[in-house]
Protein backbone atom coordinates (compact mmCIF):
# COMPACT_ATOMS: atom_id res chain seq x y z
CA UNK A 1 0.00 0.00 0.00
CA UNK A 2 1.12 3.25 -0.41
CA UNK A 3 -0.25 6.96 0.34
CA UNK A 4 -1.89 9.21 -1.84
CA UNK A 5 -3.70 12.66 -2.49
CA UNK A 6 -7.56 11.46 -4.33
CA UNK A 7 -9.95 13.89 -5.61
CA UNK A 8 -12.89 12.10 -4.91
CA UNK A 9 -15.17 14.30 -6.67
CA UNK A 10 -14.70 17.05 -8.69
CA UNK A 11 -14.85 20.83 -6.48
CA UNK A 12 -12.40 23.00 -3.85
CA UNK A 13 -9.28 21.40 -3.86
CA UNK A 14 -9.63 21.24 0.07
CA UNK A 15 -12.31 18.54 -0.60
CA UNK A 16 -8.75 16.42 -1.80
CA UNK A 17 -8.11 13.96 0.91
CA UNK A 18 -4.90 12.48 1.75
CA UNK A 19 -5.82 8.35 1.80
CA UNK A 20 -3.93 4.83 1.22
CA UNK A 21 -4.21 3.14 -1.90
CA UNK A 22 -2.42 -0.26 -4.07
CA UNK A 23 1.04 0.51 -5.51
CA UNK A 24 1.06 0.67 -9.01
CA UNK A 25 0.76 -3.58 -11.06
CA UNK A 26 3.80 -4.45 -12.55
CA UNK A 27 4.62 -2.11 -15.68
CA UNK A 28 3.61 -3.26 -19.02
CA UNK A 29 6.16 -3.43 -22.14
CA UNK A 30 6.53 0.41 -22.45
CA UNK A 31 5.75 1.29 -19.06
CA UNK A 32 8.29 2.80 -15.69
CA UNK A 33 7.09 2.31 -11.97
CA UNK A 34 8.43 5.51 -10.51
CA UNK A 35 9.04 6.00 -6.56
CA UNK A 36 7.94 9.98 -6.20
CA UNK A 37 10.07 12.27 -4.50
CA UNK A 38 8.56 15.49 -5.32
CA UNK A 39 5.39 16.41 -7.48
CA UNK A 40 5.12 19.85 -9.01
CA UNK A 41 2.25 21.52 -8.28
CA UNK A 42 0.63 24.21 -11.47
CA UNK A 43 -2.30 26.19 -12.61
CA UNK A 44 -3.52 23.29 -14.77
CA UNK A 45 -3.97 21.11 -11.23
CA UNK A 46 -6.01 23.29 -9.62
CA UNK A 47 -8.23 23.44 -12.41
CA UNK A 48 -8.39 19.61 -12.79
CA UNK A 49 -9.33 19.31 -9.46
CA UNK A 50 -12.56 21.81 -9.93
CA UNK A 51 -13.40 19.59 -13.21
CA UNK A 52 -12.49 22.40 -15.18
CA UNK A 53 -9.34 21.79 -17.30
CA UNK A 54 -9.82 20.43 -21.00
CA UNK A 55 -9.05 16.76 -19.34
CA UNK A 56 -11.80 15.23 -16.58
CA UNK A 57 -10.26 12.22 -15.31
CA UNK A 58 -12.97 9.64 -14.35
CA UNK A 59 -13.49 9.63 -10.57
CA UNK A 60 -11.48 9.23 -8.16
CA UNK A 61 -7.94 10.07 -9.17
CA UNK A 62 -5.04 11.30 -8.28
CA UNK A 63 -3.94 14.69 -9.30
CA UNK A 64 -0.31 15.74 -10.04
CA UNK A 65 1.63 15.97 -14.21
CA UNK A 66 5.00 16.15 -13.10
CA UNK A 67 7.03 14.28 -11.44
CA UNK A 68 10.82 13.48 -10.09
CA UNK A 69 11.87 10.42 -8.07
CA UNK A 70 13.88 6.97 -8.25
CA UNK A 71 13.06 4.01 -11.40
CA UNK A 72 11.85 1.12 -9.37
CA UNK A 73 10.74 -1.10 -12.05
CA UNK A 74 10.81 -1.03 -16.23
CA UNK A 75 8.82 -2.99 -18.56
CA UNK A 76 10.64 -5.72 -20.92
CA UNK A 77 10.58 -3.68 -23.66
CA UNK A 78 12.03 -0.03 -22.15
CA UNK A 79 16.02 0.23 -22.94
CA UNK A 80 16.44 4.13 -22.01
CA UNK A 81 15.73 3.68 -17.86
CA UNK A 82 16.47 1.13 -15.19
CA UNK A 83 15.87 0.70 -11.97
CA UNK A 84 17.85 2.89 -9.25
CA UNK A 85 17.60 5.56 -12.14
CA UNK A 86 16.91 9.04 -11.36
CA UNK A 87 14.21 10.43 -13.73
CA UNK A 88 11.98 13.43 -13.86
CA UNK A 89 8.34 12.20 -15.68
CA UNK A 90 5.36 13.49 -17.20
CA UNK A 91 1.78 12.31 -16.76
CA UNK A 92 -1.48 12.99 -17.22
CA UNK A 93 -2.09 12.76 -13.61
CA UNK A 94 -1.59 10.79 -10.74
CA UNK A 95 2.35 11.81 -9.02
CA UNK A 96 0.74 13.09 -6.19
CA UNK A 97 1.11 9.52 -4.59
CA UNK A 98 4.34 7.55 -3.76
CA UNK A 99 4.50 5.91 -6.63
CA UNK A 100 2.99 6.10 -10.13
CA UNK A 101 3.62 4.16 -13.80
CA UNK A 102 3.68 5.90 -16.78
CA UNK A 103 4.49 5.22 -20.42
CA UNK A 104 8.19 5.19 -20.64
CA UNK A 105 7.98 7.87 -23.51
CA UNK A 106 7.71 10.95 -21.05
CA UNK A 107 10.14 9.83 -18.66
CA UNK A 108 13.61 11.53 -18.98
CA UNK A 109 16.89 10.32 -16.94
CA UNK A 110 18.14 12.94 -15.42
CA UNK A 111 22.42 13.43 -15.57
CA UNK A 112 24.79 12.39 -12.53
CA UNK A 113 25.13 14.73 -10.02
CA UNK A 114 21.50 16.85 -10.71
CA UNK A 115 19.41 17.19 -7.76
CA UNK A 116 15.76 15.87 -7.90
CA UNK A 117 14.75 19.41 -6.97
CA UNK A 118 16.45 21.16 -10.21
CA UNK A 119 15.32 18.94 -12.49
CA UNK A 120 11.63 18.88 -11.71
CA UNK A 121 10.40 22.16 -13.27
CA UNK A 122 12.26 21.26 -16.63
CA UNK A 123 9.69 18.83 -18.34
CA UNK A 124 6.75 20.80 -17.98
CA UNK A 125 8.12 24.56 -17.99
CA UNK A 126 11.02 24.37 -19.42
CA UNK A 127 9.80 21.93 -22.27
CA UNK A 128 7.19 24.59 -22.82
CA UNK A 129 9.44 27.38 -23.48
CA UNK A 130 11.82 25.15 -25.79
CA UNK A 131 9.58 24.20 -28.17
CA UNK A 132 7.45 26.87 -28.21
CA UNK A 133 10.32 28.89 -28.83
CA UNK A 134 12.56 26.66 -31.22
CA UNK A 135 9.99 24.34 -33.04
CA UNK A 136 6.80 27.16 -33.48
CA UNK A 137 8.62 30.18 -33.76
CA UNK A 138 11.99 29.47 -34.75
CA UNK A 139 14.30 31.36 -32.58
CA UNK A 140 17.57 32.60 -34.68
CA UNK A 141 20.42 33.72 -32.09
CA UNK A 142 20.04 37.80 -32.12
CA UNK A 143 16.86 37.94 -32.21
CA UNK A 144 14.96 40.41 -29.54
CA UNK A 145 12.51 38.07 -27.57
CA UNK A 146 9.81 40.04 -25.24
CA UNK A 147 8.72 37.51 -22.30
CA UNK A 148 5.03 38.31 -20.50
CA UNK A 149 4.75 37.15 -17.14
CA UNK A 150 8.37 36.42 -16.70
CA UNK A 151 8.14 35.63 -12.79
CA UNK A 152 6.07 32.52 -13.74
CA UNK A 153 7.34 29.69 -14.03
CA UNK A 154 7.23 29.16 -17.56
CA UNK A 155 7.89 32.77 -18.24
CA UNK A 156 11.57 32.66 -15.91
CA UNK A 157 12.15 29.38 -18.70
CA UNK A 158 11.37 31.63 -21.46
CA UNK A 159 14.05 33.96 -20.48
CA UNK A 160 16.75 30.98 -19.32
CA UNK A 161 15.69 29.35 -22.75
CA UNK A 162 15.69 32.31 -25.13
CA UNK A 163 19.04 34.14 -23.47
CA UNK A 164 20.79 30.54 -23.93
CA UNK A 165 19.97 30.41 -27.50
CA UNK A 166 21.44 33.51 -28.14
CA UNK A 167 17.99 35.99 -28.09
CA UNK A 168 18.57 39.95 -26.57
CA UNK A 169 15.77 39.46 -23.87
CA UNK A 170 13.02 41.89 -22.38
CA UNK A 171 10.97 40.43 -19.38
CA UNK A 172 7.83 42.12 -19.07
CA UNK A 173 6.70 41.06 -15.21
CA UNK A 174 4.37 42.86 -12.78
CA UNK A 175 6.82 43.11 -9.22
CA UNK A 176 10.53 44.44 -8.90
CA UNK A 177 11.29 41.15 -7.46
CA UNK A 178 10.08 39.62 -10.33
CA UNK A 179 11.73 41.55 -12.71
CA UNK A 180 15.04 41.33 -10.57
CA UNK A 181 14.44 38.04 -10.65
CA UNK A 182 14.45 37.75 -14.58
CA UNK A 183 17.48 40.07 -14.75
CA UNK A 184 19.36 37.52 -12.55
CA UNK A 185 18.55 34.84 -15.21
CA UNK A 186 19.34 36.33 -18.42
CA UNK A 187 17.20 39.40 -20.14
CA UNK A 188 19.12 42.32 -20.36
CA UNK A 189 16.03 44.45 -19.74
CA UNK A 190 13.11 44.79 -17.96
CA UNK A 191 9.62 46.49 -18.10
CA UNK A 192 6.31 47.16 -16.37
CA UNK A 193 2.99 45.65 -17.83
CA UNK A 194 0.55 48.24 -18.76
CA UNK A 195 -0.34 50.80 -21.85
CA UNK A 196 3.43 51.93 -21.60
CA UNK A 197 4.83 48.70 -22.71
CA UNK A 198 4.97 48.79 -25.95
CA UNK A 199 6.58 52.31 -26.00
CA UNK A 200 8.84 50.90 -23.20
CA UNK A 201 10.16 48.31 -25.42
CA UNK A 202 10.72 49.75 -28.56
CA UNK A 203 12.75 52.17 -26.75
CA UNK A 204 14.93 48.98 -25.96
CA UNK A 205 15.15 48.15 -29.41
CA UNK A 206 15.97 51.30 -31.67
CA UNK A 207 12.04 51.96 -31.80
CA UNK A 208 11.99 48.07 -33.87
CA UNK A 209 9.76 46.41 -31.31
CA UNK A 210 10.73 42.62 -30.44
CA UNK A 211 10.71 39.46 -32.75
CA UNK A 212 8.66 36.99 -30.93
CA UNK A 213 6.43 37.82 -27.42
CA UNK A 214 6.26 34.57 -25.67
CA UNK A 215 2.50 34.83 -23.93
CA UNK A 216 1.35 32.75 -21.28
CA UNK A 217 -0.68 35.69 -19.19
CA UNK A 218 -3.44 36.84 -22.07
CA UNK A 219 -5.87 38.99 -21.27
CA UNK A 220 -4.94 43.29 -21.62
CA UNK A 221 -1.90 42.15 -21.74
CA UNK A 222 -2.18 40.44 -24.62
CA UNK A 223 -3.50 43.49 -26.72
CA UNK A 224 -0.60 45.58 -25.42
CA UNK A 225 2.18 43.33 -26.54
CA UNK A 226 0.88 43.54 -29.88
CA UNK A 227 1.90 47.02 -30.26
CA UNK A 228 5.03 46.12 -29.01
CA UNK A 229 5.85 43.80 -31.48
CA UNK A 230 8.33 43.90 -34.41
CA UNK A 231 7.16 43.60 -38.10
CA UNK A 232 6.99 40.21 -39.26
CA UNK A 233 7.25 39.42 -35.37
CA UNK A 234 5.55 36.14 -34.11
CA UNK A 235 3.32 36.14 -30.94
CA UNK A 236 3.49 32.72 -29.62
CA UNK A 237 -0.02 32.06 -27.08
CA UNK A 238 0.43 29.69 -24.56
CA UNK A 239 -1.54 30.03 -21.98
CA UNK A 240 -4.29 32.89 -19.92
CA UNK A 241 -2.72 32.93 -16.16
CA UNK A 242 -4.64 36.22 -16.11
CA UNK A 243 -7.98 34.44 -16.14
CA UNK A 244 -9.06 35.89 -19.31
CA UNK A 245 -8.78 35.89 -22.93
CA UNK A 246 -6.99 38.27 -24.92
CA UNK A 247 -8.93 40.00 -28.13
CA UNK A 248 -6.97 39.71 -30.80
CA UNK A 249 -6.56 43.58 -32.70
CA UNK A 250 -6.81 41.64 -36.58
CA UNK A 251 -6.21 44.77 -38.16
CA UNK A 252 -2.76 45.25 -36.56
CA UNK A 253 -1.87 41.72 -37.05
CA UNK A 254 -2.77 42.43 -40.59
CA UNK A 255 -0.89 45.85 -40.86
CA UNK A 256 2.49 44.47 -39.04
CA UNK A 257 2.64 41.36 -40.78
CA UNK A 258 2.22 39.72 -37.36
CA UNK A 259 2.38 35.37 -36.80
CA UNK A 260 -0.10 34.93 -34.01
CA UNK A 261 0.89 30.93 -32.65
CA UNK A 262 -1.17 29.10 -30.42
CA UNK A 263 0.72 26.17 -28.97
CA UNK A 264 -0.45 23.49 -26.58
CA UNK A 265 2.85 21.84 -25.42
CA UNK A 266 0.39 19.04 -24.65
CA UNK A 267 -0.05 17.51 -27.64
CA UNK A 268 3.40 16.78 -27.53
CA UNK A 269 3.17 14.89 -24.07
CA UNK A 270 0.56 12.67 -24.69
CA UNK A 271 -2.27 15.14 -23.29
CA UNK A 272 -4.87 15.00 -26.12
CA UNK A 273 -7.09 12.07 -27.22
CA UNK A 274 -5.26 11.01 -30.01
CA UNK A 275 -1.81 10.46 -27.04
CA UNK A 276 0.92 11.67 -29.48
CA UNK A 277 3.32 10.72 -27.21
CA UNK A 278 4.97 8.08 -29.06
CA UNK A 279 5.09 9.58 -32.40
CA UNK A 280 6.88 12.68 -30.48
CA UNK A 281 9.25 10.78 -28.20
CA UNK A 282 12.27 10.81 -29.89
CA UNK A 283 12.65 15.10 -30.70
CA UNK A 284 11.20 15.71 -27.03
CA UNK A 285 13.82 12.99 -25.55
CA UNK A 286 16.62 15.24 -27.21
CA UNK A 287 14.81 18.14 -26.03
CA UNK A 288 14.95 17.10 -21.98
CA UNK A 289 18.41 15.71 -22.79
CA UNK A 290 19.99 18.97 -23.97
CA UNK A 291 17.85 20.91 -21.04
CA UNK A 292 19.02 18.38 -18.68
CA UNK A 293 22.64 19.06 -19.39
CA UNK A 294 22.58 22.56 -19.35
CA UNK A 295 21.13 22.60 -15.79
CA UNK A 296 23.89 20.15 -14.96
CA UNK A 297 26.59 22.47 -16.20
CA UNK A 298 25.06 25.75 -14.70
CA UNK A 299 23.64 27.02 -17.95
CA UNK A 300 19.90 27.33 -16.69
CA UNK A 301 18.86 27.36 -13.38
CA UNK A 302 15.94 25.46 -12.96
CA UNK A 303 14.74 26.01 -9.39
CA UNK A 304 11.55 25.38 -6.87
CA UNK A 305 11.20 28.50 -4.90
CA UNK A 306 9.22 26.40 -1.87
CA UNK A 307 8.26 22.57 -1.46
CA UNK A 308 5.18 21.85 0.65
CA UNK A 309 4.35 18.54 2.66
CA UNK A 310 1.87 16.34 0.44
CA UNK A 311 -1.29 17.65 2.94
CA UNK A 312 -0.26 21.33 1.83
CA UNK A 313 -1.54 20.76 -1.52
CA UNK A 314 -4.26 23.46 -0.90
CA UNK A 315 -1.83 26.15 0.77
CA UNK A 316 0.30 25.28 -1.96
CA UNK A 317 -2.68 26.61 -4.73
CA UNK A 318 -3.33 29.66 -2.60
CA UNK A 319 0.17 30.52 -2.81
CA UNK A 320 0.31 30.05 -6.16
CA UNK A 321 -3.02 32.16 -7.38
CA UNK A 322 -1.85 35.20 -5.04
CA UNK A 323 0.55 35.42 -8.22
CA UNK A 324 3.28 36.54 -5.73
CA UNK A 325 5.68 33.13 -6.33
CA UNK A 326 8.78 33.47 -8.62
CA UNK A 327 9.10 30.12 -10.41
CA UNK A 328 7.63 26.71 -9.33
CA UNK A 329 6.28 25.09 -6.25
CA UNK A 330 6.19 21.18 -5.12
CA UNK A 331 5.47 18.98 -3.43
CA UNK A 332 7.05 16.54 -0.78
CA UNK A 333 5.50 13.08 -1.81
CA UNK A 334 8.06 11.02 0.89
CA UNK A 335 8.01 12.28 4.50
CA UNK A 336 12.17 11.75 3.99
CA UNK A 337 12.31 14.30 1.34
CA UNK A 338 10.77 17.41 3.13
CA UNK A 339 14.37 18.38 4.52
CA UNK A 340 16.31 17.08 1.91
CA UNK A 341 17.70 18.13 -1.27
CA UNK A 342 16.61 22.16 -0.91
Amino acid sequence: MMRALQCAQYGPVEDVQLVTVDKPSAPGPHEVVLEVAYASVSHATGLMIEGKYQTKPALPFTPGTEAVGRVVSVGKSVTRLKPGDNAVAIANWGCFAEQIKVPEYTVYPLPDGLPLLAALPIPISYGTAYTGLLWRCGLQPGETVLVLGAGSGVGLAAVEIARQMGADVIACASTQEKRDTALARGAQAVVVPGPDMAADVKALTQGCGADIVVDPVGGELFSYAVRAAAHNARLLSIGFASGSLPVVPANILLVKNLTLHGFFYGRFIGWTPADERAVHAPALQHAMRTMLNWANDKRIFPEISRVYAIDELSSALDALHSRKVIGKLAISIQPETMNEDH
